[in-house]
């Protein structure tokens, strides 16, 4: 069996991981959070979100958050970023790569964000536009990439059609997104098996939530398609706020945990990445959802 020998991982606790806490994290924490996750090895750490606080509370704070981390030398901190006002705020306060987002089920879009998802991919142009004349990288989100909490199941090829627009358009990178954690090996296989067809595989990213507890397992599948870039969540954090029963992201630590036992390289210390989510799960006084950290600490406390 094939798998490739390095895998990017993008660290996605800070932004959605923390955007859906119901209790207020203070800027402090999520900047002393996305600090401890450089100095673990993370190359890419998705640092905040530049949405209009009235529909994003908690990302409220992202000027401060990113005017106060520590930057480490070859480590990039991309923020969200959804319409041109996001954009000019986050290039303000000195972002170096955003990313946009686009949805494969229209339900979900027209129920989300009030339009098609023609129109809402529309909607990023001038972002782009902006981003290229800044020469400024912009990764593309698509979201609902196998199942939709309105309309069930998606079609592999809408994915891959939004996917390559979103490529097109002049992503870099394009993360398909089970973000209601409802695929299989299987669903993922035939989703990722459309894009490929659209888009190079080394241009995907897996982002997979884990409410089935399938995300390791579609992971595994992935990496024997030949993907090699991975969206996780430390401890788990994080949740889609339109799905019931929704839990989070994939854990990095597990997602660590899997890639080193293949005998894949990643740069990531697995035993600081570990202590991180035990840390930021007692800080927001909820359970550690990375199986894998709870262990290593359990082991680590003996």
């Amino acid at each position: 069996m094939s798998f490739p020998n390095h895998v990017k991982i993008i660290e996605v606790g800070p932004r959605d991981g923390l955007q859906n806490e119901k209790q207020v994290v203070p800027t402090a924490t999520k900047i002393e959070l996305i600090d401890r996750l450089a100095e673990a090895g993370l190359p890419v750490i998705e640092a905040t979100s530049f949405v209009s606080p009235k529909w994003v509370p908690q990302m409220g704070d992202n000027s401060a958050v990113l005017q106060g981390i520590r930057r480490h030398a070859g480590v990039n901190y991309p923020v969200l970023t959804p319409n041109l006002q996001g954009f000019d705020a986050a290039i303000e306060a000195g972002a170096r790569e955003v990313a946009i987002f686009g949805a494969a089920s229209e339900s979900f879009s027209r129920k989300n964000i009030n339009c098609s998802i023609a129109e809402s991919l529309k909607r990023f142009e001038p972002v782009v536009s902006a981003a290229s004349a800044l020469e400024i990288p912009v990764r593309g989100y698509v979201s609902c990439v196998v199942g939709c909490p309105y309309e069930g199941a998606v079609a592999p090829e809408k994915a891959a059609e939004v996917a390559r627009t979103l490529f097109d358009m002049g992503c870099y990178e394009v993360s398909l997104g089970d973000t209601i954690g409802v695929g299989n090996p299987a669903s993922i296989e035939r989703m990722i098996e459309a894009c490929a067809r659209q888009i190079p595989i080394d241009r995907l990213a897996g982002h997979y939530h884990d409410t089935y507890g399938m995300a390791i397992a579609n992971i595994h599948a992935s990496l024997q398609l030949g993907m090699a870039i991975f969206d996780a969540s430390v401890a788990g954090l994080g949740g889609c706020p339109y799905a019931k029963g929704a839990s989070g992201n994939v854990a990095t630590e597990d997602v660590i945990y899997l890639l080193h036992g293949l005998g894949i390289e990643t740069g990531v210390d697995l035993a600081k990445l570990a202590a991180i989510g035990d840390w930021i799960s007692s800080t927001l006084n909820r359970p550690n959802g990375a199986k894998a950290g709870r262990a290593i600490c359990a082991k680590t406390a003996e």
